[in-house]
C-alpha cells in the first residue's frame, strides 16, 4: 500500500488522496473513495453465515454438539480429573425417566419417545464424561459423538415437523 492510500472508517474502503500540483497555492487535494471488492472467501463465509443464521432453530442440536466438543476439550486439557465430576451427568436421563413414568404413565408412542429421549440423553452424558476424562477425540469417541449428533439432528427435525 502506498503512503497516499490508507483505510478509512469503513471496512472495504479506501481514500486514495492525491497532493495538489505545484503552483496552486490554496488548492486543496483530491480525495477520490474506492470501494474495495471482497474477496471470493469473505464471499462464501458471508454466505454461510447468512445460510447458518437463517437455518439456526433447525440446526440447535449441532451447535450444542459442537459446543460440547469443545467444552470436553477444554474440560480435559484443564484436568482430565473433571470426567470423573461429571459422571453423575449420565444417570440423569434415567432417573427422569424413572420419575415421570411413575407419576405420569405414558401409552405407547409417547413411551417409546420417552425411551428414545432417555437414551439418547443418557449417551449424550456418558459421552461428555468420558470426553472430558479421555479426550473428544480419544479411541472412538469422536465417532459416538458423531452418531449421537445424526441421531439427534434427526429426531429434532422429525419432532418439529410434527409439531
Amino acid at each position: 500500500m502506498s503512503s497516499r492510500t490508507r483505510t478509512r472508517g469503513a471496512a472495504g474502503v479506501h481514500a486514495v488522496h492525491i497532493p495538489p500540483r505545484r503552483g496552486r497555492r490554496s488548492a486543496q487535494p483530491f480525495v477520490i473513495v474506492v470501494p474495495e471488492a471482497p474477496s471470493l472467501a469473505r464471499e462464501a463465509f458471508g454466505f454461510l453465515g447468512r445460510l447458518l443464521w437463517r437455518f439456526r432453530g433447525a440446526l440447535a442440536p449441532t451447535g450444542f454438539a459442537v459446543l460440547a466438543l469443545v467444552v470436553t476439550a477444554l474440560l480435559h486439557l484443564l484436568g482430565w480429573w473433571s470426567g470423573a465430576v461429571l459422571v453423575p451427568l449420565a444417570a440423569g436421563p434415567v432417573v427422569w425417566f424413572a420419575i415421570v413414568q411413575s407419576r405420569h404413565p405414558a401409552r405407547r408412542s409417547a413411551l417409546v419417545w420417552r425411551i428414545a429421549l432417555a437414551v439418547l440423553a443418557t449417551l449424550a452424558g456418558t459421552w461428555v464424561a468420558l470426553a472430558a476424562w479421555f479426550g473428544p477425540l480419544a479411541g472412538p469417541l469422536a465417532l459416538v459423538w458423531l452418531i449421537t449428533l445424526i441421531a439427534a439432528q434427526s429426531a429434532w427435525l422429525i419432532v418439529r415437523r410434527t409439531h
